[in-house]
């Protein structure tokens, strides 16, 4: 066997390596092939359903930059990328029903135990992933956004929206202004026009992103109101419109999820802004002191 293939980088042959892959190169990737890649991972069903002309339209560069996006992540061309996210869409259409057939096809198939375990698990790699990649600097930067807002928008949909649920009931109880953007009536993007740069909003979401946060997400920002997003990826459509984001990945168990690290962090960003302003309060008591 040529020794030099076994050092070659192994090509991505599921969405999530992919989507690994792309993260772990972006920095390094020339600056149209980043443009196409950011566009893929935020648009995977266009990616899937288009054609090299209509994707190149769509995300304004040239077609052939699809192809070389595609060779340069290893792919034979762009079909051949394109295969990915179209098995996406496969394993996505198998949904909960699908998943919950292959848990009864398991050995396991009946045992409560294993599968209490089995989430257990996943949430204890999530939490530890957090631990392990979390940068402190960039989460204190949050916190200074945010503890310095008069408002703190609240905006998460679908699976994120527990986040927003627990972080209201800390803000209520730490006397902490915020507004949830999640009406029943309709009127989620009447509510945000209220922001201004003296607010700031925490938005949460996670692959494949709710479009209704993307719009809302991207409108504070027109407005000039600083965000704090909770996403999963650097290519995320919230971080893109953050003005800082803390990136959280969830381990899964039989393709379900949960929000472990991310209700970790729910639950220490209220905390800490309350204890930054505690101290702000503080120093500006001693300030007026000894003036």
């Amino acid at each position: 066997m040529n020794k030099h293939s076994d050092t070659l980088p192994r090509v991505p042959r599921d969405f999530e390596s992919l989507r690994s892959t792309i993260i772990e190169r972006k920095d390094t990737m020339p600056k149209r092939l980043a443009q196409i890649a950011a566009y893929a991972l935020t648009n995977p069903d266009d990616i899937a359903f288009g054609t090299a002309a209509s994707i190149a339209a769509a995300s304004d560069v040239q077609p052939s930059t699809l192809v070389r996006l595609a060779h340069h992540l290893g792919y034979g061309g762009f079909s051949d990328l394109q295969s990915i996210f179209r098995e996406r869409l496969r394993d996505r259409t198998t949904s909960y029903e699908e998943r919950l057939i292959s848990l009864e096809k398991s050995p396991a198939a009946g045992e409560d135990a294993v599968l209490l375990n089995g989430f257990i698990t996943a949430a204890a790699q999530s939490v530890s992933q957090l631990a392990s990649t979390i940068q402190t600097d960039s989460f204190a930067r949050c916190v200074d956004l945010l503890a310095g807002a008069e408002t703190i928008y609240l905006i998460a949909k679908r699976r994120a929206y527990p986040l927003t649920a627990h972080l209201t009931y800390a803000f209520s109880k730490l006397g902490i202004r915020h507004q949830i953007v999640a009406s029943p009536n309709g009127v989620d993007a009447e509510t945000v026009q209220f922001a201004t740069p003296r607010d700031a909003a925490i938005a949460a979401s996670f692959a494949p992103y709710a479009s209704e946060s993307v719009a809302q997400v991207q409108a504070l920002c027109e407005r000039g109101v600083p965000i704090v997003a909770i996403t999963d990826s650097a290519f995320s459509p919230l971080a893109a419109a953050a003005t800082h984001s803390l990136e959280v990945a969830e381990a899964d168990f039989a393709g379900f999820r949960s929000l472990s690290a991310s209700m970790a962090l729910a639950m220490a960003l209220p905390v800490a802004i309350a204890e930054r302003r505690r101290k702000k309060g503080g120093e500006n008591q001693r300030v007026a002191k000894t003036e």
